[in-house]
């Protein structure tokens, strides 16, 4: 038997870009895509703060340092520049996995700073 857990995190980012004419996914700066151990194609949960919009989507790597948190394609039309969001990715765990793993959960601030990285929250 797998469980599907939580893998990863990114808490409270704020949108910085929404382009509706990219073919789709959210785009995010490699430093927070390393901290947060997110890979390109991954597939991860979006949760808006702001409005309740929850859906899901495949990560892009950003250009590093700058910061970025872009929603791209129909994703677009889910948040707002500078809605506060959260990126989620899980993984299928058997119980001797999920009993050993730690979640990588990066907490940032409204400029997408890191602010402190977890084990778990």
């Amino acid at each position: 038997m797998t469980f599907d857990m939580l893998y990863s995190k990114i808490h409270r980012a704020s949108v910085t870009d929404a382009n509706l004419n990219y073919v789709g996914s959210i785009t995010i700066d490699e430093e927070l895509m390393e901290a947060s151990n997110l890979i390109v194609g991954q597939k991860v949960e979006i949760v808006n703060i702001n409005n309740g919009e929850r859906f899901s989507t495949y990560v892009i790597k950003g250009e590093r340092g700058k910061r970025d948190i872009c929603l791209n394609g129909a994703a677009a039309r889910k948040a707002e520049i500078g809605d506060r969001i959260i990126i989620i990715a899980y993984a299928s765990m058997n119980e001797e996995e999920r009993a050993k793993f730690k979640p990588y959960v990066v907490l940032v601030d409204e400029n997408n700073n890191i602010n402190e990285i977890r084990d778990f929250i």
